[in-house]
């Protein structure tokens, strides 16, 4: 055979193996839409994602699933594996994962799916993919996350072992937002996540840096929720993020998140708290 023929015998036999993994995510989807084990078929399919099939590749080298997600760019808010060895047919892998893995296929929370094979073995993986908000949605964010601290405020709540009082509701303030926003771009420059910042500055310094005449402040901070319902959830299950939210100390409030998407987290949110002189 000719230089030429093995060339495309070779490219042949690539263009033939590609139905085959096609074909994987399309049986996966099928089992999706019909349901297993007493499950309601969803509705739903499973979008092919290149990233998450960049994860099932990093997984088949060993190892867990979270550490294949940190050595990919892939960002997720939740996710689950799926492994089938010792099999090359299609019909069989399929059998198998209907068999063991019917509860994550028909998880309506999974919205992509992305697979790697390698011989008899083939890594699944399927995941929600971590959706970050706009910068031209600021302001409707930062509204939405007073309202829903301000809805918190207005009720008796129990932050860890301390009980706290409805108190009146914060005011949202330009000059508090422009200080939240400076320490979450400080976060997300320089992968940090604490309150100090990187230049050493706290609360109060950066507070003062754009021009808030402060009489008290605080700050909340969190990474990776993609919501404002997310993000104040986690802050008032959190017992001294809570008790911020909850003090009435403080009559005004600013909001800032800043997307980053190459960083692990993917979103880093600063919300301080002030009562001016």
């Amino acid at each position: 055979m000719s230089k030429h023929g093995s060339a495309c015998l070779i490219l042949c036999c690539a263009l033939l193996a590609t139905p085959a993994f096609a074909d994987i995510a399309d049986g996966v989807n099928e089992i999706r839409r019909s349901g297993c084990k007493n499950h309601p078929g969803v509705k739903q399919r499973l979008r092919e994602s290149r990233g998450l099939s960049a994860v099932a590749h990093e997984w088949s080298k060993g190892g867990r699933l979270p550490d294949a997600l940190s050595r990919t760019d892939y960002r997720g808010t939740s996710s689950a594996s799926m492994r089938v060895e010792g099999s090359t047919d299609e019909k069989a892998i399929l059998g198998i994962l209907r068999n063991n893995y019917c509860d994550t296929i028909t998880n309506p929370a999974f919205t992509e799916i992305g697979w790697y094979q390698r011989g008899a073995g083939v890594w699944i993986v399927v995941a929600t993919p971590l959706v970050l908000p706009a910068t031209r949605d600021a302001d409707k964010i930062s509204k939405q996350v007073l309202a829903l601290v301000n809805a918190a405020r207005s009720k008796p709540r129990k932050c860890g072992r301390t009980h706290y009082q409805p108190v009146p509701p914060l005011q949202l303030s330009a000059t508090l937002n422009r200080a939240a926003l400076v320490h979450s771009q400080d976060m997300a420059k320089n992968s940090l996540f604490q309150h100090q910042g990187s230049d050493g500055s706290k609360v109060g310094d950066r507070a003062a840096r754009v021009g808030y005449r402060w009489r008290a402040v605080a700050e909340n901070i969190a990474s990776g929720a993609e919501t404002a319902e997310i993000v104040v959830n986690g802050w008032l299950d959190s017992p001294g993020h809570c008790a911020n939210i909850m003090s009435p100390d403080y009559s005004e409030m600013g909001i800032a998140y800043v997307a980053e998407p190459k960083s692990k987290p993917g979103i880093y949110w600063t919300q301080v708290f002030g009562q001016p002189r």
